[in-house]
């Protein structure tokens, strides 16, 4: 790809609704995303003609300060999918759930919205919820703790 064509599909990428993006061809690879944590592809060992086809940038992560683990007792209830989280039905309607209410197995704790799909996340188990993880509309990630569910 030529730069201008490069420059082109940037440009129509940020004005689109799209969040994430990945291109490959023969000897040309790019990855955009808007997302704070974009996907990132395994690890892939490049053979040496790749190599030297595909420059690649790769910047070293930052150690992330941590703050003394406390360790909480429940049941964390973990996203299944990427996606938008809604805690709420409707903007104008309260939470599905809210700290110290009761909730069965099976109740909808949230809904994750990905790629137009609306889906109902249940809770695992019965019990009170101890803590809401997330704020509502909140982009999340695979396997990212939702709510934690002490219990009964």
């Amino acid at each position: 790809m030529e730069f201008n064509e490069i420059k082109k599909l940037m440009d129509e990428f940020n004005s689109s609704n799209t969040r994430e993006m990945e291109i490959t061809t023969e000897g040309f690879h790019i990855h955009l995303s808007k997302n704070e944590n974009s996907f990132q592809a395994e690890a892939q060992i490049p053979t040496p003609t790749a190599a030297a086809a595909v420059p690649t940038n790769v910047a070293e992560k930052q150690p992330v300060e941590t703050k003394p683990v406390e360790v909480e007792e429940g049941t964390v209830i973990k996203a299944p999918m990427v996606g938008t989280v809604y805690l709420k039905p409707e903007p104008q309607k309260p939470a599905y759930v809210a700290v110290g209410q009761k909730v069965k197995k099976g109740d909808v704790i949230c809904i994750i919205e990905a790629m137009k799909m609306m889906t109902e996340i249940k809770s695992e188990v019965s019990g009170t919820i101890s803590e809401v993880l997330v704020e509502n509309e909140e982009l999340v990630e695979f396997d990212q703790p939702l709510l934690r569910v002490q219990e009964a």
